[in-house]
């Protein structure tokens, strides 16, 4: 399945917009002790960076449809988002420009109930924009952040290394750089040669240790709806750091 699908878009607006009540309609197991950050995961990688006042700019990178671009915008002055799929961030633009957008929740995956996406109350969409590209070959003229957040993006890379080569550039000194995993890494998406030989985390010390320091590592748990008998109960590593 690709990125530019219909049911994997729906599946993120879900993720993302939807409301606890909306996300577990219906399940085919019991879900009322689930705690409630699983359903906040846009919001709480966003309030890891732990941003006190208002910064300048902010960049979101592996946005998808947009919700964490958007969470960004009560910090920063100006927050760019971006995603590799083209379906995701249209959609982002068109929530960010105010419209209410249609997806699908599913009950069985050939039935489905129509679900309304918005923009969250008091963000700041004028501060926003989004953009296609690459993490691991951003446009040369992006400039430099603040902050820089990436959730669920690096196990996902074909070659995560040239991502991570490119942080000190993007960072200023100062600044912060958030970055959540599952650690799950798969040879469909990152050949077994450019995958960590160890830890997740030992594999970013090594590679961010020269320009950044450890600030703090936490879980960020996630529950992403299939159906309503199909439930991906996850954490993320979180990880903030500091640029020298």
């Amino acid at each position: 399945m690709t990125y530019e699908s219909d049911i994997l878009r729906d599946w993120y607006l879900l993720f993302h917009y939807g409301t606890r009540d909306e996300i577990i309609e219906g399940a085919g197991l019991d879900l009322s002790g689930i705690p409630s950050g699983c359903f906040e995961f846009p919001v709480a990688t966003v309030a890891a960076a732990g941003i006190e006042g208002e910064i300048s700019r902010s960049l979101d990178i592996g946005c998808a449809v947009g919700r964490s671009t958007l969470e960004l915008s009560r910090y920063a002055s100006e927050v760019i988002g971006v995603d590799f799929s083209a379906s995701f961030i249209n959609t982002a633009d068109r929530i960010r420009r105010g419209e209410a957008i249609s997806y699908r929740r599913y009950a069985e995956m050939h039935l489905a109930t129509e679900l309304v996406a918005n923009l969250p109350d008091g963000v700041h969409p004028d501060r926003v924009s989004y953009e296609q590209g690459d993490a691991m070959a951003l446009r040369d003229d992006l400039g430099d952040f603040d902050l820089v957040h990436a959730a669920n993006l690096i196990c996902r890379l074909p070659e995560p290394i040239r991502f991570l080569a490119r942080l000190p550039q993007l960072v200023r000194p100062g600044g912060r750089l958030v970055l959540a995993t599952p650690a799950t890494w798969l040879v469909d998406h990152t050949p077994a040669a450019n995958q960590p030989g160890g830890l997740t985390l030992d594999y970013l010390r090594v590679h961010l240790g020269e320009g950044f320091d450890l600030v703090s590592v936490a879980e960020v748990p996630f529950l992403i709806r299939e159906h309503q008998r199909k439930f991906q109960i996850s954490t993320s590593q979180t990880s903030l750091w500091v640029r020298r």
